[in-house]
């Protein structure tokens, strides 16, 4: 029964559900991410008048000046984003990890690179089919009110209107190179560590909430090791629609080191850390197959994967900060 093979259609929608709930509850924590990631920018474009000095200040600051309903904005961006993008990723896992197959004599370190090839390979395909909504949602999570309490923006097709009429379709891809970049570390981390450090640490009769801590863990690390990528990305994407543009990610990680430091490629990567239990949650939630709850698979799975996203909820994502 738990050893059922679920089909993709099947994969797609449980994969799609999970990331679409666990967004939604984690709206606020990721639009206040992005405000403080992106501060600078907006500073330049002169829709913030002062740095935020922490997710507190950002946090209250928004709340006074937008209300509470405002920390949803661009989650529905969001939500249409990540629902391709985490199915396509669990729905192509193991086709894109047959390609890179290897015998189960197979020296660890060769298993452990095609397992970050193959997860790498996974979120820079997915990436390519919903990279325009990912600006979308950046530039409607940071287009705060101005000080006449007008905004850039009206909504998502607004967003694709003005950035098309400004920019042209490229407008919607700025930050693109990078963001493959990025995403091939991410989830090559991701999945990869994932896979390779299950079999190692935890056996082949793991719990639960110890998938669960394991998948937190791993998250922690690939969130981190490439936040340096996302802050350039996204800074990136706040310059379609602007006079003046970065000349590639090179150029803008130079400036963002020159002229604010180091430190300021990873603000609110403390955010980041909360966001990131929702992906823990998820990649927990399908990978386990114990404790059946129905005689169906596919009920047993989404089953387990939104009482996943639940308990982040409840716990405040104790686990990864972020985004």
């Amino acid at each position: 029964m738990s050893n059922q093979k679920l089909g993709f259609a099947e994969n797609f929608l449980l994969s799609g559900v999970a990331a679409a709930v666990s967004k939604t509850a984690a709206a606020p924590i990721e639009r206040v991410k992005l405000l403080v990631q992106n501060q600078h920018e907006m500073i330049k474009q002169g829709r913030l008048d002062k740095p935020y000095s922490g997710v507190v200040d950002c946090t209250t600051r928004t709340l006074k000046s937008e209300g509470v309903v405002a920390f949803w904005r661009g989650n529905l961006a969001n939500v249409l984003r990540y629902f391709p993008t985490q199915a396509l990723n669990f729905a192509f896992k193991d086709t894109i990890k047959s390609v890179f197959k290897t015998a189960k004599d197979a020296p660890q370190t060769e298993k452990f690179a095609k397992n970050i090839l193959s997860g790498g390979c996974a979120g820079s395909l997915s990436l390519t089919f919903v990279y325009s909504l990912d600006y979308a949602r950046t530039r409607l999570a940071n287009d705060a009110k101005s000080k006449d309490g007008k905004r850039e923006f009206n909504g998502l097709i607004d967003v694709y209107t003005k950035t098309i009429k400004s920019d042209g379709v490229q407008g919607l891809y700025r930050g693109f190179t990078i963001s493959c970049v990025g995403i091939f570390i991410y989830r090559g981390m991701y999945f990869g560590l994932y896979d390779s450090l299950k079999p190692i640490l935890l056996g082949s009769d793991a719990g639960l909430f110890a998938s669960f801590l394991l998948g937190w863990a791993v998250t922690i690390t690939s969130g981190l090791m490439s936040y340096p990528i996302d802050t350039i990305r996204r800074r990136m994407m706040m310059t379609s629609g602007q006079a003046v543009k970065y000349n590639g990610a090179i150029d803008c990680g130079k400036q963002i080191l020159k002229n604010e430091g180091f430190m300021s490629m990873m603000k609110g990567a403390g955010a980041n850390i909360l966001r990131g239990v929702a992906g823990a949650g998820v990649l927990a939630g399908f990978d386990n197959d114990k404790y059946p709850l129905t005689t169906h698979p596919s009920l047993i799975r989404l089953h387990r994967e939104l009482i996943h996203h639940h308990s982040i909820s409840e716990t405040n994502r104790s686990g990864l900060s972020i985004l």
